[in-house]
């Protein structure tokens, strides 16, 4: 399989004949055998990148929510609802992200390479790297601001380590998704605008 920004740059770019809509479907045609890295990656992005798709955040969560849950109990190829599978995106707005977005992937695609593989291939590694992508999962979906960007780079972080069998990169990722679980509790039990403050006076005293 080739790299993930050379395929995603040939599908959605390159290709004379696209349809105007994209949909779960086309994008695992993409997938090879790294299936569920890379649904991870790609659905991840447009919410990591903060892109405007008003709608997608909680269908793409639900989503992901459902792969990591497959993730945990060990499957090798994904199911998915058929209503999540035919859901479309316009190919304009997935251009739009992707243009913001691969010059991100193939920063992270130079320092990939399979290393300390048991984390994404063997059962444990699968359990944790898939507990923790559902919780980010359940994040995005909650309806509050603040819930979503950092939890999807955390999934995004992840899901390449997975894509490329590198458990340096998941261990990055892991630790982003323990941020996101931080920030989204601070949010839930002291509110946006509480959280906000404090991020607010933490920069203060670092001069940012």
């Amino acid at each position: 399989m080739a790299k993930l920004s050379v395929e995603l740059n040939r599908y959605f770019f390159e290709e004379e004949v696209r349809d105007k809509k994209v949909t779960l479907s086309d994008i695992l045609t993409l997938t090879g055998e790294r299936v569920f890295g890379f649904l991870l990656v790609v659905l991840s992005l447009p919410s990591a990148l903060q892109v405007t798709a008003p709608g997608y955040s909680n269908p793409f969560g639900i989503a992901m929510f459902f792969l990591a849950i497959q993730l945990i109990i060990g499957r090798d190829r994904p199911w998915l609802p058929d209503i999540l599978f035919r859901g479309s995106m316009k190919l304009e707005t997935v251009q739009k992200f992707l243009k913001m977005g691969l010059p991100w992937v193939e920063r992270i695609e130079n320092v990939t390479k399979p290393r300390v593989a048991y984390l994404c291939t063997s059962i444990p590694g699968k359990i944790i790297l898939g507990s923790a992508i559902a919780l980010m999962s359940v994040s995005m979906m909650i309806p509050i601001p603040g819930t979503n960007t950092l939890p999807a780079i955390g999934i995004f972080i992840t899901a390449f380590g997975l894509l490329e069998d590198d458990g340096i990169i998941c261990i990055a990722g892991l630790f982003v998704c323990s941020l996101g679980l931080a920030l989204t509790t601070s949010i839930l039990v002291f509110g946006a605008v509480a959280v906000e403050k404090f991020i607010d006076l933490i920069k203060g005293y670092v001069g940012v």
